[in-house]
């Protein structure tokens, strides 16, 4: 299970100690998502698997299940493991975009999710502004001065990730409280992209977008707040996607 932020967290090394279990959940996922087990082939039996990975047939089975529930294998008896195809797969799901985004790059599938943030952006920004509570709007001003002050651009990152989150949950819509993982890899995107393009945006540029926004809602201004949270998305896309030399490097990762 992977925990929100942190994608954006591994930015800057900080990574979850893994256990067997998620050990051998990664290497598989990871290996799907890479190509390294191809959709429609059908993995090893158990006791190649458990010499592989060098661990027992329960663990091997639990991890199993859990990339079944993800929709990325299944499990058949007299037939064995097959990997599905990318359709079955749960993209709201942050270990699955985690994967993703250690892979190669794939600018269609960037854009798609572009898209699905954007889609989401509108409704939450609507909705928001309709039933944010004023100790929500607090936590959010309160992110948004994290953004100001942070130092680097990784802390910018999980500090509107936070902000997002306070929009998701003020929107009463749980869907979009689960679309999340669409927006942490979005943001871990871009700040990547600046890092790697040695980008040092004004953190007072990045808080100002996010402190006209959270006005926005303050004041019920549904239509400003929506501007507002589409300008962000777009303007993290435009960074992910002018940074040409940055995204030929990660279509040539291993």
């Amino acid at each position: 299970m992977v925990e929100a932020g942190s994608l954006i967290r591994s930015l800057s090394g900080k990574t979850a100690a893994r256990n067997f279990h998620s050990f051998v959940i990664n290497e598989i996922g990871a290996g799907i998502v890479s190509g390294k087990y191809p959709v429609g082939s059908v993995l090893a039996n158990d006791a190649t698997m458990m010499e592989t990975y060098g661990v027992s047939r329960t663990v091997l089975r639990e991890a199993i299940k859990t990339l079944e529930a993800k929709g990325m294998v299944e499990a058949r008896p007299k037939v064995g493991t097959r990997v599905t195809p990318p359709g079955r797969w749960n993209f709201f799901d942050p270990q699955v975009l985690f994967w993703h985004f250690d892979a190669k790059a794939d600018e269609r599938f960037y854009h798609s999710l572009f898209d699905m943030r954007s889609d989401m952006a509108r409704r939450a920004a609507t909705l928001a502004s309709r039933h944010r509570t004023a100790e929500q709007v607090r936590v959010m001003k309160y992110w948004v001065h994290q953004i100001d002050i942070a130092d680097g651009l990784a802390l910018a990152a999980q500090a509107a990730l936070e902000v997002q989150t306070a929009i998701a949950s003020s929107s009463g819509n749980p869907l979009l409280q689960s679309g999340l993982a669409v927006v942490e890899f979005t943001l871990a995107l871009a700040a990547q992209a600046q890092i790697a393009g040695r980008i040092e945006p004004a953190a007072a540029s990045q808080a100002g977008l996010y402190g006209e926004l959270v006005a926005a809602l303050e004041t019920s201004a549904g239509n400003d707040a929506v501007d507002c949270l589409e300008a962000i998305a777009e303007r993290d896309r435009q960074t992910v996607f002018g940074n040409t030399a940055w995204l030929a490097q990660r279509k040539l990762a291993d």
